[in-house]
């Protein structure tokens, strides 16, 4: 290689890198929105007394939100402009969030949310554009880098959230998220190139598309039922974590479980990791030991219900064991069908989700009826579950990675 060409090449590795930092940028900034608001409860009750009752609307209406634009706007990446989709969505969560900081009710308030839930999904279409632009060779270590700055975004937003709204209000979060969000449609202009559209569909088609790619791609439905069932367990575990800690022999508050969160940072900084050993190994191997991980994070769960040591060491192994498993099973999806990147993304993310609420859903029934012990059992037989499909499909892995 000549001295011009190795200097070509560095600099193209440098762009990249920089291109996949600020779609992080974008990632992180964008999914906070959907967490700002649960630390803002209680502010929300002061505020609204006489609908104290509904209070838990606006984050439900938020979630609501995230799973409806992941259906209905995520795939529209694969028919325009990612650039330009990106920046229309930010103008569209600017004007919710103000709806939402000069709430003078909580109605107003809950469709606010559910506003931001859908345009929040700016994050969907910044994970297929990271893989868009990386060569193959690649992929998984830029969806991993992106997927970092998702993760923060999750990590800090409520930490963020909680210190803007003690000193300035809880309206003054909404206000922040604004500035942070206009700043960044600047640097969008500035630095983020078009994408390429990668279908000719029109809008009906495009989504009743997303079926058929479901049942023609093995490996699609394969990585879908196999995150589900891991962020089930995940979903589960944070679901009970507060009420294990409220009860003997902890008798914490809720923002204990909160600091919990700050050791998901784990999950957060192993993304790369895990998305470069799929690059090297191939997502196959990385997420048979992501399952082999979430499982054994569940029985140091079971035999930690009286310690905080072992449920911070449990934290730490099933936050890398999940985020390793998402990065590679996005890694894997968007190599099926690079023409189809967001409607895949929107397959796998939608079940990823319905994973996640069944997860929660059975974590409150096993707590309820079992206790903690319980809940460590349900959470298992989650990975199980996700280990079983992995591996009932092993012999077709050679043609789940073409069909």
């Amino acid at each position: 290689m000549s001295s011009s060409d190795a200097a070509t090449t560095a600099e193209s590795g440098q762009s990249l890198r920089g291109l996949l930092l600020l779609l992080a940028t974008i990632a992180g900034v964008a999914v906070a929105n959907i967490y700002y608001n649960q630390p803002l409860l209680d502010a929300f009750r002061q505020s609204f007394p006489q609908s104290a009752q509904w209070i838990g609307a606006v984050p439900a209406s938020t979630q609501l939100g995230y799973a409806v634009g992941m259906l209905l706007l995520a795939p529209l990446g694969d028919r325009f402009d990612r650039r330009r989709l990106i920046l229309l969505q930010i103008v569209g969560i600017c004007i919710a969030l103000v709806f939402a900081a000069s709430a003078q009710s909580l109605a107003v308030l809950a469709i606010a949310s559910l506003a931001i839930g859908i345009l929040a999904t700016i994050a969907q279409q910044a994970v297929p554009f990271a893989a868009e632009l990386a060569p193959p060779a690649q992929r998984g270590h830029a969806v991993g880098t992106v997927m970092s700055g998702l993760l923060l975004g999750i990590l800090l937003a409520r930490t963020a959230a909680g210190f803007v709204a003690q000193y300035f209000g809880w309206r003054s979060v909404f206000a922040a998220s604004v500035v942070a969000l206009l700043a960044m449609a600047v640097v969008v202009i500035m630095r983020l190139p078009r994408s390429k559209p990668t279908s000719t569909l029109p809008y009906t088609q495009l989504l009743g598309s997303m079926w058929h790619l479901a049942v023609e791609l093995r490996g699609l439905r394969e990585a879908s039922m196999t995150g589900a069932a891991l962020f089930a367990a995940f979903s589960l575990f944070w679901s009970v974590l507060t009420l294990l800690l409220a009860g003997a022999p902890f008798h914490l508050g809720p923002q204990a479980a909160g600091l919990f969160g700050i050791v998901g940072a784990a999950g957060a900084l192993a993304a790369p990791l895990a998305g470069k050993s799929a690059d090297r190994r191939g997502p196959r191997a990385v997420i048979t030991l992501s399952v082999a991980l979430v499982a054994i994070a569940f029985v140091v769960f079971a035999l930690s219900g009286r310690s905080i040591a072992g449920l911070v060491i449990g934290v730490i192994v099933l936050d890398i064991g999940v985020q390793a498993a998402q990065i590679s099973n996005q890694s894997r999806i968007y190599a099926l069908k690079p023409e189809a990147r967001s409607r895949v993304n929107t397959v796998f993310m939608v079940c990823y989700f319905i994973g996640g609420a069944l997860g929660s859903a059975v974590g409150a029934i096993t707590w309820h009826a079992f206790g903690w012990i319980g809940a460590c059992v349900a959470g298992l037989l989650f990975a199980l579950l996700a280990g079983w499909v992995h591996w009932r499909q092993r012999p077709h892995a050679a043609a789940a990675a073409t069909s």
